[in-house]
């Protein structure tokens, strides 16, 4: 699961840090692009794709179609709605085409704890399961972006928004998070009343957000928060009000009410379960 990935994120001390409001030279994408063919061999496709270099195992034409088509239209997508810098160093993208290649690529000490893929900020690098398909590569894109121009974010935005975009539609030329795989467990908290308030859940640290037992209901209460706002033309908008209010608003709580013009959360949590009700996921 996801959630699991994010652990390894939670608890990185070593991020690149603030990012960079300038582009890179090219010479230092060429320099990089040499060491990492240098490092993982022939077998492996490496390319360009500022502010990244991805690392892929697969056919050639895979690894090309999938920067082209996923990586470069995220990352353009990402930075035109919110992220005003590039992580402050270049950070490797490594697609690795089979369970086995992810499991000897994308070890640490511990191995790799989740199947999907992660980002390591000490390593300066996202490693995916490409065999799992293309979310797990997006949301860990904005995990990289968020850490370079909104590393105080709490960990219930950082996750919700990287969780909205698990799934969404690069095609379209758009940026929307479509509704994914945590809707049926959400919806079933809600229907046992087991879902926590807003309040809650935005005030939780970084190990009550990843807590074993709960972090399922948190990263689905996220991420469709997150929805909402996204569907009610909100999302941007709160991202921005957000990051320039964090030092006097470390929670999101009164950057929430402010954007939803909601002065109790409550009332606007019982018509957000309505709404979530209310969806549905193809397949379920």
């Amino acid at each position: 699961m996801l959630g699991v990935a994010a652990s390894l994120l939670a608890s990185a001390c070593c991020g690149p840090g603030l990012g960079r409001t300038t582009p890179l030279p090219t010479a230092e994408y060429e320099s990089h692009i040499q060491s990492r063919k240098a490092e993982y061999g022939p077998e492996f496709t490496v390319l360009e794709a500022a502010p990244f270099v991805v690392v892929g195992d697969g056919p050639p034409d895979w690894v090309k179609q999938d920067t082209a088509e996923v990586v470069n239209v995220a990352a353009r997508l990402l930075k035109e709605q919110y992220f005003d810098r590039d992580p402050a160093e270049i950070i490797d993208i490594v697609m690795l085409a089979t369970p086995a290649s992810y499991e000897s690529h994308a070890s640490s000490v511990f191995g790799p704890r989740t199947p999907y893929g992660y980002y390591s900020p000490c390593k300066r690098a996202i490693y995916v399961n490409m065999t799992l398909g293309n979310g797990t590569l997006v949301h860990e894109m904005v995990h990289a972006f968020m850490g370079a121009s909104f590393p105080d974010a709490p960990t219930w935005f950082n996750e919700g928004l990287a969780s909205l975009y698990e799934q969404t539609d690069l095609a379209s030329g758009r940026l929307r998070g479509l509704v994914n795989w945590r809707l049926p467990g959400l919806q079933s908290a809600i229907r046992r009343g087991k879902t926590i308030s807003f309040e809650e859940l935005l005030s939780t640290s970084r190990g009550e957000f990843y807590d074993d037992k709960r972090s399922g209901l948190h990263y689905a209460m996220a991420r469709y928060l997150m929805y909402s706002l996204q569907e009610k033309g909100m999302l941007r908008g709160f991202f921005k009000r957000f990051q320039a209010a964090h030092d006097e608003d470390p929670t999101g709580i009164e950057t929430l009410k402010g954007v939803l013009g909601e002065r109790d959360l409550k009332a606007f949590q019982k018509r957000w379960e309505q709404e979530v009700l209310g969806l549905t996921f193809p397949g379920r």
